[in-house]
């Protein structure tokens, strides 16, 4: 037995459209699911979007679930909620799961693959986990300590759930950054402090890159305090970042880590595997304030109008869903 599924590929620099393909249900033992929402990871898709994945980093860019090859056509995206169609072993029928699926209608994942959800987590604000996700691996890399002085530098989606999640450790006080002075609302709702770039207070304890642009990491390492760590967290893609290194750099004994959610931080990795990690993201959810960072969502059939301006930077948008009728 097949059904036909529907499924979003970025196919030409700023192009996207969506294809057909049939699934057999019978082939495997993998579960039937079929999409509830699914959201876009901005960032790193604005990068497929625009054919800008280095040829050195197209392995390591590889989605879980990909198909095709970067630079086009490539089915990508790694953040579905999705319900179970029929009963398969411990799951349930109509039991929502989050994947590491790209934007389709329905499709067939084996069951290892797939998280619960819990009942009282609404479908698209679950679609963040993956970005929850490299969140807590990034304090995990930055080892932030309570009553920390911390500022975050860009604050997209994973910018400010790394401020959420600083701000929740006893004591630490967090500034988020950011060139647009709307990013302000952001920061109450998550109990931070807000600054632009070019009042951000200095003498930071960890000081989290997460713009992904060459002012952004200067002003970071500007803010640092004497022996800070400073964690870079952008993607760049095939831009260059001209490092200002001169300066205090030295003199200050700063540290510049990088942080990449494919793999687990060191400092936990013993004990924690990837499945833990997951799980662990979609239980920060619960909180109704990350609405915050949503967008209203847009439908999937509209998807390849609707998402140029997103991709492209002319809307100002954070984490943007995708619904599924």
């Amino acid at each position: 037995m097949s059904e036909i599924a529907r499924a979003l590929w970025y196919t030409a620099p700023q192009t996207i459209e969506i294809r057909e393909e049939k699934l057999s249900k019978s082939s495997g033992n993998r579960v039937y699911l079929k999409t509830h929402a699914s959201a876009i990871s901005r960032g790193t898709e604005a990068i497929v979007f625009s054919g800008d994945v280095p040829v050195s980093e197209r392995e390591r860019m590889t989605a879980p679930f990909q198909e095709g090859t970067f630079p086009f056509p490539v089915k990508y995206g790694y953040a579905n909620v999705s319900e179970v169609a029929e009963t398969t072993g411990e799951l349930r029928a109509g039991q929502r799961v989050f994947s590491l699926y790209p934007h389709q209608s329905n499709f067939l994942l084996s069951a290892e693959a797939l998280y619960p959800i819990p009942e009282d987590l609404p479908s698209t604000r679950a679609t963040l986990a993956a970005n929850m996700e490299t969140a807590l691996n990034i304090i995990w890399d930055a080892g932030i300590l309570p009553c920390s002085r911390v500022a975050v530098v860009g604050t997209g989606t994973v910018g400010s759930l790394v401020g959420y999640l600083c701000a929740r450790i006893a004591g630490v006080r967090v500034t988020m950054i950011d060139v647009n002075p709307k990013r302000q609302d952001i920061a109450d709702e998550f109990s931070c402090d807000f600054a632009l770039p070019e009042v951000a207070p200095e003498n930071q304890d960890v000081v989290v890159h997460c713009s992904a642009s060459e002012s952004g990491l200067n002003t970071a390492i500007r803010i640092a305090g004497r022996e800070a760590k400073i964690v870079e967290a952008s993607w760049y893609g095939s831009r260059p970042s001209g490092l200002v290194l001169g300066g205090s750099f030295h003199s200050q004994r700063l540290s510049l880590v990088s942080s990449q959610v494919g793999q687990v931080a060191p400092v936990m990795r013993p004990r924690w595997t990837h499945r833990r990690r997951m799980e662990a993201a979609i239980s920060l959810l619960k909180d109704e304030v990350l609405d915050t960072l949503l967008a209203p969502a847009i439908e999937f059939e509209k998807a390849p109008h609707d998402l140029k301006d997103v991709l492209s930077g002319k809307k100002d948008t954070l984490c943007q869903p995708i619904v599924y009728s």
